[in-house]
């Protein structure tokens, strides 16, 4: 008997844009001959199923069900595309655990903790897992930029510390323009972080569980176009995508140890795409996605590609497993 899948885009945060696009690349390349497959648009609003007529009906929030015409559907499995909030950040992950739901991401704590950036950096330096040098501030705190720049050198960037997709980030290269970028972050988030800057290849590695075995995808290399890979550069096609990287084997298996030791430590399942910057030939972490994107100009559907796992496979994998657990 197929298995209803329930496939969450959207979100409230500014990436629900890219997510709607990854959701419906899921919702194109799952096998309709093993799953029955529903667009769930997840907006502040509204939760609603939306059919190819795109008629909408309202979700039933108490058990995640829904009535079609006088047919009450019950999922046997959520996948999830929410970049940002709430699919990335753990309330997704908790309310589907609330309800004993099969869903295809990481666990609330995971997604939690890697959603903040601080505080995934913090967890993993024990670790010997190697950083930039970092500053924090939250929304009202006194902003001393001579002890910024003391701490973290000057190019840096000033990033939200909880928003992804390069939203509310800025390359700095004078402390005149420091309270400027500050200001900017703080449009996205309460937190901020800002990072000392890494003159260095900067690549992007996959890590997923893969029939029940965690597999590490070939790297990618980001060369952007613009200073750096903002939003521009990872959405609209103004940067290059080279997989695999063109990096020396030495430093490739040092990232591909990396990525997969993180993913262990932290407990992950589910997909993960970490990004490294290289200093001295290290691998320097900068963050991890746990629902990356998954659009056709994503880095990871790439890289599976070029480990000759089509999209039906990796998708269908991630729901199998999810309904094994």
């Amino acid at each position: 008997m197929k298995k209803n899948i329930a496939i969450i885009m959207g979100g409230y945060s500014s990436e629900y844009k890219i997510s709607l696009k990854s959701g419906n690349v899921v919702y194109n390349a799952l096998d309709k001959d093993k799953y029955n497959a529903y667009r769930i648009h997840i907006f502040e609003d509204k939760w609603v199923f939306v059919n190819d007529l795109d008629e909408e009906f309202p979700i039933d929030k108490n058990n995640f069900s829904v009535l079609v015409n006088e047919t009450k559907i019950q999922f046997d499995c959520v996948f999830n595309a929410i970049h940002g909030s709430p699919g990335e950040d753990g309330y997704m992950q908790g309310y589907f655990e609330l309800l004993n739901m099969p869903q295809t991401s990481c666990s609330m704590y995971q997604a939690a903790l890697t959603f903040n950036k601080r505080d995934l950096l913090a967890t993993l330096q024990p670790y010997g897992i190697k950083t930039a040098e970092s500053y924090y501030l939250n929304l009202g705190d006194v902003i001393n930029e001579d002890a910024i720049v003391s701490k973290v050198g000057l190019p840096c960037f000033v990033k939200a510390n909880k928003a992804g997709s390069s939203f509310g980030i800025s390359k700095v290269y004078k402390k005149e323009d420091l309270q400027a970028a500050i200001d900017n972050s703080f449009k996205e988030d309460n937190e901020i972080i800002i990072e000392q800057f890494l003159d260095g290849v900067e690549v992007s590695v996959g890590v997923l569980s893969y029939k029940n075995e965690t597999i590490v995808l070939p790297i990618t290399e980001i060369v952007s176009e613009n200073d750096f890979f903002d939003y521009e550069a990872k959405y609209e096609g103004k940067s290059q995508e080279i997989t695999p990287a063109r990096i020396s084997e030495d430093y490739a298996n040092k990232v591909r140890t990396e990525a997969k030791r993180i993913y262990e430590i932290l407990g992950m399942k589910g997909f993960s795409r970490s990004e490294f910057i290289a200093k001295n030939n290290e691998p320097y972490l900068l963050e991890i996605n746990t629902v990356p994107g998954l659009t056709k100009e994503s880095i990871l559907p790439k890289q599976a590609a070029e480990a000759k796992i089509s999209l039906s496979d990796l998708f269908g994998n991630a729901i199998e497993e999810a309904l094994s657990k």
